[in-house]
């Protein structure tokens, strides 16, 4: 009988020896990430956490940007998180950790973060829409939840969308076209405000939930 495996030891497996070339090769085509970076504009000190923070590249470059914030991020798999403690090292606090189930302040020992990230990790978590709600529920009164992925490619030639589709399902990676709606009922839960766009062609989608102050 084949041993099915957990989605924890799937993305290990998937990223054991991905994670040496990951930066290097995803900059090609995850794009919005450093659009998402630099909408951040968190305020002095504070408190920014990534779900499913994989290399740890957002967050070295959240560091970049806003030197003064305190870093935060885990993820599901232990092979990614070796390279993000190597480029990180004691600037963050990274936990392992699943992003559907995971408790903020039991795993970082604080209530609740100003900036919470999602880049390109809804669509490769199978419990995404738990993993987007409890992303939310991370954030203080007045904090932002950032979200980038896949979009729906419609506006892109289908014989590239059929060739993006079948690479993407190599590492597990599915588009979630129902994302904006997703995230408008997450904010109605929150009493906040969503903005939300689509870039390069539908290529990608953009989004900032804000919880009011």
């Amino acid at each position: 009988m084949t041993k099915t495996l957990s989605h924890a030891d799937l993305m290990d497996r998937t990223y054991r020896y991905q994670r040496l070339i990951y930066d290097i090769t995803r900059r090609y085509y995850l794009l919005g990430r450093d659009r998402l970076l630099l909408d951040l504009d968190p305020p002095k000190g504070a408190r920014v956490l990534e779900v499913a923070c994989g290399t740890g590249r957002n967050l070295a470059r959240v560091r970049a940007l806003y030197p003064d914030c305190a870093l935060f991020g885990l993820d599901i798999s232990d092979e990614m998180l070796r390279s993000a403690r190597g480029k990180l090292g004691l600037h963050a606090q990274l936990v392992q950790a699943d992003a559907s189930s995971f408790d903020g302040a039991a795993l970082f020992g604080a209530e609740g973060f100003d900036r919470v990230l999602l880049s390109y990790s809804l669509s490769m978590i199978p419990e995404w829409e738990a993993a987007l709600r409890l992303a939310a529920a991370q954030l203080r009164p007045g904090g932002s939840l950032h979200v980038v992925d896949f979009g729906d490619q419609a506006d892109l030639p289908r014989w590239f969308q059929r060739l993006l589709r079948r690479w993407l399902a190599r590492f597990h990676v599915t588009p979630r076209s129902d994302l904006e709606g997703k995230l408008q009922e997450v904010a109605t839960s929150l009493n906040a405000t969503l903005t939300f766009r689509y870039h390069y062609r539908r290529y990608a989608q953009l989004a900032v939930l804000t919880r009011p102050g």
